[in-house]
């Protein structure tokens, strides 16, 4: 895979690509980078795809933006200018996970086919996401709200645990190399964090972004681990409901949250199935 630039809605873009054809747009998540479509990526690719994974918006080797905007509709106006200046048609597709799947629900409509992996769509998750053992799972995103946070993350072990965590018996290491890479640094880590700070209203938005609807704009293909450890599959139960007609929720046995990791044949199908063949 090549390593490229862009620079879109004023920020620079590193990017990784594979293939030729219509544009498949992939979206990684917290903690990784987009280092995590490696086993996508080529099956796209053989499918007749051109396959592009930035790394988003503060992490390494992309820009720390310089309006340090990461609230939800900062990253929509990041896609909507990937896709521009990538030179994404109507046959452009995209692919989400984790962080990477908020603005999978808010472009859907946009894209000929989207899916959205590890994060269920807006509504799903309502009152169980306050159930206790749930809370527990999701101490990190209130801890990083507080002035601790940096200091609490940079901690070694903090990263391989939630991985850990997350993905149970999945093996790691050559994703926390990438991880480390990408936020090592603080300013990179801030920005991480910062995705969280936003999301929470700790800090407020940027104003530099029109808001974003909450409804799922097109049919998307949802995914979710049988294991995930960061948002317990109960949660996605009834993710299908939350979605538009013509949409598809699947869970995948065996799979925590880096499903696509874990089970690689298994989510590449699934997807390569839901996109069909390049336009």
């Amino acid at each position: 895979m090549e390593i490229r630039t862009i620079h879109a809605n004023g920020v620079e873009f590193a990017y990784l690509t594979l293939g030729e054809g219509p544009l498949a747009l992939c979206l990684h998540g917290f903690p990784d980078t987009a280092h995590t479509w490696r086993h996508l990526m080529p099956a796209l690719a053989e499918r007749g795809y051109r396959a592009v994974a930035p790394f988003m918006r503060g992490y390494a080797p992309t820009e720390v933006p310089a309006d340090a905007a990461y609230e939800t509709a900062a990253l929509v106006a990041d896609v909507r200018a990937l896709r521009e200046e990538l030179g994404g048609g109507e046959d452009a597709v995209i692919i989400g996970h984790d962080w990477g799947a908020f603005p999978v629900y808010a472009t859907a409509g946009r894209f000929r086919r989207a899916v959205a992996l590890a994060v269920p769509p807006p509504g799903a998750m309502g009152a169980a996401f306050l159930d206790y053992e749930q809370l527990k799972r999701s101490f990190y995103i209130y801890l990083f709200q507080t002035p601790l946070a940096e200091q609490a993350a940079a901690v070694p072990g903090f990263f391989e645990n939630l991985w850990r965590d997350w993905s149970p018996g999945y093996d790691a290491s050559e994703d926390l190399a990438f991880v480390r890479r990408s936020i090592g640094e603080p300013a990179n880590l801030s920005a991480a964090i910062g995705y969280y700070r936003a999301m929470l209203g700790t800090t407020p938005p940027s104003g530099r972004y029109p808001d974003v609807e909450p409804a799922v704009t097109g049919p998307v293909l949802y995914l979710h681990g049988a294991q995930d450890g960061c948002l317990a599959a109960g949660l996605a139960k009834d993710a299908v409901n939350h979605l538009p007609d013509g949409s598809r929720a699947e869970q995948v046995d065996g799979a925590g949250h880096f499903l696509h990791l874990e089970r690689p044949a298994e989510v590449n199908r699934l997807i390569l199935d839901w996109l069909g063949p390049a336009s």
